[in-house]
């Protein structure tokens, strides 16, 4: 097929739900059909739930047939699906213990039950794990799609940008339908080229049958257009995912980013409040604070970040690892040494573009500005066009008495994005408007 990826990409960092939604997009749930032209729109297509199909599906079989390693590893794969869409990490256990009966049954050459390992490793956040995972898996078979994949995302997530981009066009190659697809989306969008990361996205939305896969381009291709502060188009994305899955939080979360930027605040509160009932993640919780706090009410912003730490504390509990979030928790807290440490255990563990930008950050919390500085420019080298990236960037400029430079980024910042977040957004605008007065 025609290389879709032709040189090498500096790829950033990829969240939790992205980063697994891609993995599972390929075969291990149904393999996508090709789609080698790209449409305006996807075809009328009746949307089903092939994941819920596959789990009843599944665990029939398995009664039956309790030695299926295959079906083990499948299931577990199924487990890692619904961890994603629900946001509840307590199916990560069970995931683990099907593909544990998976080797069990086959030890040796199990190659789905390597990238069944992979993905749950990815989804936890053992980046380097996931790695071996996939590499061991692509050392029994080579052909194997859903292998790169896993390898892809971690490769992204550990910062390796050229061997991630060498993974993403190995699957292209092998595989060219939804899951690749989305994933070259994503390299393109992290080099700043979003017209043809949206392309690479309506391929993918071509490809896409099922419900929970049209939800996830939808969102994907909404979240583009939030990044590039269109508000209208996003919006348009995000509905129309919605009358595919109406329950997708992640395109509920969207709707509710929308009104917060739109500045429609009393209409985002309670999006978000019926948001965080049904999906309690620290993301989510964080993101209610931020703007609970921009609507002055601290009291009920410190409630939903004591949430957001119940919910870290259950993700770490169940396996998982995340000093991104934990940094970002201490910093919404008030607590920068907190913040600081955890950025720097993270940046111990894999270096990207947020992680990058983050320990910047928590460094420039503890009046570190001269360290800081040198992670803020790593992050914003890769390509992204991130307002938060620019934005930490000319504040940390800013602190070190650069004027002319932190201007030119702060602008930068609301020229990305004028709505990129509740809190910093105006911060920008007023450290713009102090260096213009003086």
């Amino acid at each position: 097929m025609r290389r879709l990826i032709g040189t090498p990409l500096r790829i950033g960092a990829v969240a939790l739900a992205i980063a697994l939604a891609l993995v599972l997009l390929g075969g291990m749930l149904g393999r996508a059909p090709e789609a080698p032209q790209i449409a305006a729109e996807p075809a009328a297509v009746t949307p089903v739930d092939r994941l819920e199909q596959m789990i009843q599906r599944s665990q029939e079989r398995l009664r039956r047939v309790p030695g299926d390693w295959h079906t083990w590893a499948s299931l577990g794969m199924a487990y890692l699906e619904r961890a994603r869409i629900t946001a509840d990490p307590t199916y990560y256990p069970k995931a683990e213990e099907a593909v544990r009966r998976s080797l069990a049954v086959k030890p040796d050459g199990n190659t789905d039950a390597l990238v069944a390992q992979g993905a749950l490793a990815n989804a936890r956040h053992n980046f380097a794990a996931a790695r071996r995972y996939a590499l061991a898996a692509i050392k029994t078979n080579g052909y194997h799609a859903d292998a790169y994949g896993v390898l892809t995302d971690a490769e992204t997530q550990l910062g390796n940008a050229g061997a991630a981009t060498a993974a993403v066009q190995r699957l292209l190659d092998l595989r060219p339908g939804l899951s690749a697809y989305a994933r070259a989306s994503y390299d393109l969008e992290q080099r700043g080229l979003t017209d043809q990361a949206s392309d690479l996205m309506r391929r993918a939305l071509v490809a896409a049958v099922d419900r929970h896969d049209i939800a996830f381009c939808r969102n994907q291709l909404g979240d583009l257009a939030l990044s590039a502060g269109d508000l209208a188009a996003a919006d348009a994305e995000y509905a129309a995912g919605l009358a595919a899955e109406p329950s997708s939080v992640a395109l509920q979360r969207g709707r509710a980013r929308v009104a917060a930027m739109s500045g429609r605040t009393e209409e985002a509160l309670s999006a978000y409040a019926a948001l965080t009932r049904r999906a309690p993640t620290p993301s989510y919780l964080i993101e209610y604070a931020d703007l609970l706090r921009s609507a002055g009410r601290e009291a009920d912003a410190h409630s939903q970040l004591r949430l957001a730490t119940a919910a870290h504390q259950l993700f770490t509990g169940n396996g998982g690892v995340d000093g991104l979030t934990g940094a970002a928790l201490a910093e919404a807290s008030g607590q920068p040494t907190r913040a600081l440490r955890e950025a720097q255990a993270e940046w111990a563990r894999r270096k990207h573009a947020d992680v990058a930008d983050t320990l910047g950050w928590a460094l420039h919390l503890s009046n570190r500005d001269t360290e800081a500085l040198a992670y803020a420019r790593r992050a914003n080298t890769t390509g992204a066009r991130s307002a938060i990236y620019a934005y930490h960037l000319g504040m940390i400029e800013l602190a070190l008495g650069d004027r002319a430079t932190a201007r030119h980024h702060l602008t930068a910042a609301l020229q990305i994005n004028p709505h990129f977040s509740p809190l910093d957004a105006p911060a920008a605008r007023q450290a713009l408007a102090n260096l213009g007065s003086s």
